[in-house]
């Protein structure tokens, strides 16, 4: 997709998987059981679940009156096909310091320095943190994944959100995640924060091995390929106006390793996914260097 000599997505996916150490600062009020600890729920039916969130305060209003929300199902054959070049997605990320904080509805990873970021179509944005979603909240074809991990980088004014996403299936586990597990089981359903190090996403190259031949340059073909939209933040208050790419390999985790991730939130959040919305006309866009096979 970029050549030989840019980075792939799929390392990126890699990279997430280190990243996802930790993500943003959490209030205490969210996992105590102290007067409103849960702002917002994901059961469906629950008077604070997704198709209310819009009427739980006046400023998540777009929640539910917005035309650009997010996730949506991305589908190839809606998508308009575009051959890419460097200048759709350069990634540039630099180890620095991180932390990892269960928020309540999620567990992140935080950069506390500068951690680089990627670059879309001229503008640079930084990376901020990551978190995982358990199932996904896109689909792809129709079809939900077990895990959808997000990349949040915001640009040097601090005004423009872009955020890069990998999904996850079932099958081998991350090393990511086995690496930190002992962190994530520190810190079920409280609101802890663990000083990881120096997190350098690059590293996440080593993630997946044993791939061997044909199945490894699928693979290869497979991680240059990417989806673009824009949409918005999955979570209150709904903020629209976020370039979305979402990388089009699937990924593997362990089914304890979501089981994991879905324990160490608040029982609220143990689903953190919100359901697919209205695409209303949007154009989508699927970036490959090639569509022939």
């Amino acid at each position: 997709m970029f050549g030989s000599k840019q980075i792939h997505l799929g390392f990126i996916a890699f990279t997430l998987f280190l990243l996802c150490w930790d993500a943003s600062p959490i209030m205490a009020s969210k996992f105590s059981n102290e007067e409103d600890p849960i702002e917002f729920a994901y059961t469906e039916g629950d008077e604070r679940g997704p198709e209310h969130w819009g009427d739980l305060k006046e400023e998540w209003s777009t929640c539910k009156d917005g035309k650009l929300q997010s996730p949506i199902d991305l589908r190839d054959a809606i998508a308009d096909k575009v051959n890419s070049t460097s200048d759709h997605l350069k990634i540039h990320y630099k180890p620095t310091q991180a932390l990892m904080k269960n928020e309540g509805h999620a567990i992140s990873v935080v950069w506390e320095g500068y951690a680089g970021g990627v670059t879309i179509n001229g503008t640079e944005y930084l990376l901020r943190q990551c978190h995982w979603h358990a199932p996904s909240e896109h689909t792809m074809n129709g079809k939900t994944y077990d895990v959808e991990l997000h990349m949040v980088h915001k640009d040097t004014s601090n005004t423009r959100v872009a955020v890069v996403g990998f999904l996850y299936k079932i099958g081998k586990p991350n090393p990511f995640i086995t690496q930190v597990r002992k962190a994530i089981r520190s810190m079920i359903q409280k609101p802890t924060e663990v000083h990881l190090g120096v997190v350098d996403p690059r590293k996440m190259k080593k993630a997946q091995k044993g791939k061997q031949d044909a199945a490894k340059r699928k693979m290869k073909r497979m991680s240059s390929k990417f989806y673009r939209y824009m949409g918005s933040f999955t979570t209150p208050p709904c903020t629209e106006g976020v370039t979305w790419t979402i990388n089009k390999q699937v990924h593997t985790v362990s089914r304890s390793q979501v089981a994991l991730l879905q324990k160490a939130v608040y029982k609220y959040a143990e689903m953190n996914s919100r359901p697919v919305q209205p695409l209303n006309d949007r154009e989508v866009k699927l970036h490959g260097s090639s569509f022939s096979k």
